[in-house]
């Protein structure tokens, strides 16, 4: 599955355009995360706890883009684009969204 952040795909042609895909996950911090990620954000720096959760979380939300264009019938996704909200306090939803389409090369 090709999949771009731009509106078109250098050295393809799109042939069909299927509509708007997502895919979706809500993930909370857990205790122990919770911990580690405040020592480490007292010694200042890079806090890997939470940088661990937050790529889960965008893999996990690109997965499920990807099953739902695959569904479509598309090889490809263009414009695609995260967003992430905080819909409670620890508890975020992270979503993926593109056009799914159908390419050929040239």
């Amino acid at each position: 599955m090709l999949i771009v952040t731009t509106n078109d795909a250098p050295g393809y042609r799109v042939v069909k355009t299927l509509g708007l895909v997502r895919g979706i996950t809500v993930r909370s911090r857990n205790a122990l995360s919770d911990m580690v990620g405040g020592l480490q954000s007292m010694l200042g720096g890079r806090v890997g706890a939470y940088v661990k959760l937050a790529e889960a979380s965008r893999a996990e939300a690109l997965q499920e883009l990807v099953d739902h264009a695959q569904a479509m019938g598309a090889n490809a996704v263009i414009g695609m684009r995260y967003e992430a909200n905080e819909i409670m306090e620890g508890v975020t939803e992270v979503l993926a969204y593109g056009t799914a389409v159908v390419v050929e090369e040239g």
